[in-house]
């Protein structure tokens, strides 16, 4: 019998609205994602990385009227000008792309909601009661804030401070009540399912307090996907929406080829999310997959947001920050970087300019731009840009390479559980250790030791029977093994670290180096030709941010 196909690693950001253009709130779940998925091919599994955009709704519709301009256009303009353009911006490796106004999502989607209405999960009702149009989401009067100021008297949307709509429709309804005691079974049976465990905590209390059915339509306006049985209606967006993930991937398609990548893709191994967005995915997502039939994904991960002066990342309350006012100062590498490390993965984070600029002297430019110069500035200075062979490894290598094997064991743990800054601490600890070992190994006095022995230019034949050597080349070693682990993080400034350490002809392509790999030294063979490019992060002066 063939060995089964490995199984394929399936991550999904939100797909975003396109009622405005993306900030770092959004760039901050899409790196997260692109730095996941980047590990995980780096382990050399078969991957699949799916972000897009949510195009309907009554959000969409207003904002594209204040346009004048239709929704498909607004849409079209915002995903062009602004969505696919900010993957690029933030070097994110998506291997696909998808709109909810794409027929390969519109079609399986009216297919997905005829078989519920068949099945007898979906009914005709109304419904009474608050409504946020920023979040697209009916709200229980206790989800409710008090106004004040200029909005005295009104009940709030926590998240946005804004009034909602008090809104009285004829709709249909998904029987999302039914399914109480099966979520909850599921909680308990999968904590995984919902991580962190904050997340869970949430969920759970939540579901305990008990499930209302779900009005999934609206016929006060007709910018969403209709209802098949009665096209006076459309579809509630995020019952369109939440069906990206499994429409993109071929669900309910009559292709071969789609039903074949379905079965090869799905379920989804994580979904990742902003807290704010919890239960639409850890509730109603599972509710409409157990009605259908289908397989649940396996991890719901709520990650933590973005905050300015306290508050959350956003457009409407013009704290949004775009990620080309970093990244155009900054690098890709160091938004990246500080992002994924400088934040607690699943919990708030505060951005600050000013963090970001000292984290990049301290730890990108000085800590492993600096380390990566010295070292191939040494093999070219005393060994003309060709590796030496190493001598016999002393007590001192042996503790370097112990610990790239400990930050290696370390990280695939802390990826695995999507402590992505647990993995980049732990892979630091190797960037720290070599800068240690050479501060302590000082090459550059047993090298001016040899210069002085017989009095002359130190001699590469001899010098490479010696300590120098031993010492030049474990440091090559211990880049080597960076610039594996910090591929999916600074990918970048990985490539460019690896063509300095000649890597490529001995060795292959960095996007094939396994990450246990990194794990071992003596990989690099002698003879290897090392230079020394421009530096991987340039010092820089300090941002000159408009309005700070």
């Amino acid at each position: 019998m063939p060995d089964a196909a490995p199984e394929t690693f399936y991550l999904t950001t939100p797909i975003y609205y396109v009622n405005d253009a993306p900030h770092i709130g959004h760039a901050y779940t899409t790196v997260a994602a692109d730095v996941v998925t980047r590990w995980h091919r780096q382990r050399q599994e078969p991957v699949w990385f799916l972000t897009g955009t949510d195009e309907h709704g009554q959000k969409v519709m207003r904002t594209a009227e204040a346009n004048d301009v239709t929704p498909q256009e607004w849409a079209d303009r915002l995903v062009e000008s602004s969505w696919k353009p900010v993957l690029h911006t933030l070097d994110a490796l998506n291997d696909d792309f998808i709109r909810t106004t794409q027929p390969r999502h519109t079609e399986r989607v009216q297919a997905f909601i005829q078989d519920l209405y068949t099945k007898g999960e979906i009914y005709a009702g109304s419904y009474e009661g608050p409504y946020c149009v920023g979040c697209e989401e009916y709200k229980l009067p206790g989800d409710l804030i008090d106004g004040t100021g200029e909005y005295e008297g009104q009940k709030l949307c926590p998240i946005h401070s804004k009034p909602v709509e008090m809104l009285s429709e004829q709709n249909y309804f998904f029987k999302m009540s039914a399914y109480q005691d099966r979520l909850l079974a599921l909680y308990e049976a999968h904590p995984e399912f919902v991580q962190p465990a904050s997340a869970r905590n949430e969920v759970l209390a939540f579901v305990k307090g008990g499930l209302q059915d779900l009005s999934i339509s609206r016929n006060t306006f007709d910018w969403g996907i209709p209802i098949p049985w009665d096209t006076t209606h459309v579809l509630y967006v995020w019952f369109d929406a939440l069906l990206n993930y499994a429409t993109a991937v071929g669900l309910d398609s009559d292709d071969p080829e789609q039903q074949a990548k379905f079965a090869a893709t799905w379920p989804a191994s994580v979904h990742l999310v902003g807290k704010d967005i919890l239960r639409f995915h850890a509730v109603i997502w599972p509710a409409m997959l157990m009605a259908a039939g289908l397989p649940l994904p396996k991890t719901v991960f709520a990650h933590g947001w973005l905050l300015v002066g306290g508050e959350k990342m956003s457009k409407s309350k013009l704290t949004g920050i775009a990620p080309s006012q970093i990244i155009d100062h900054f690098g890709s590498d160091a938004f990246r970087y500080y992002f994924m490390r400088a934040i607690a993965f699943g919990q708030d984070g505060s951005f600050s300019w000013e963090d970001l600029s000292a984290r990049y002297n301290a730890e990108l430019a000085n800590g492993f731009g600096n380390l990566a110069s010295r070292v191939a500035a040494m093999v070219g200075k005393y060994y003309g840009g060709v590796l030496p062979q190493a001598g016999p490894a002393g007590p001192a290598e042996q503790a370097l390479e112990q610990v790239a094997a400990q930050a290696v064991e370390a990280a695939e743990k802390a990826i695995d559980a999507l402590a992505i800054h647990e993995a980049i601490n732990s892979v630091w600890t190797l960037v720290d250790a070599t800068n240690l070992y050479l501060t302590e190994q000082e090459p550059w006095k047993v090298a001016k030791l040899d210069e002085e022995r017989d009095g002359t230019a130190p001699d590469a034949t001899w010098i490479q029977e010696g300590r120098l050597a031993t010492v030049l080349v474990t440091a090559a070693e211990a880049l080597r093994s960076l610039a594996v682990l910090l591929h999916p993080i600074t990918p970048k400034a990985a490539q460019a670290l690896w063509e300095s350490l000649g890597a490529e002809e001995p060795l292959g392509a960095l996007s094939v180096q396994p990450v246990d790999g990194a794990a071992r030294f003596g990989v690099l063979p002698a003879g290897t030709t090392v230079t020394k490019g421009a530096s991987l992060f340039p010092r820089l002066e300090d941002p000159v941010v408009e309005g700070a």
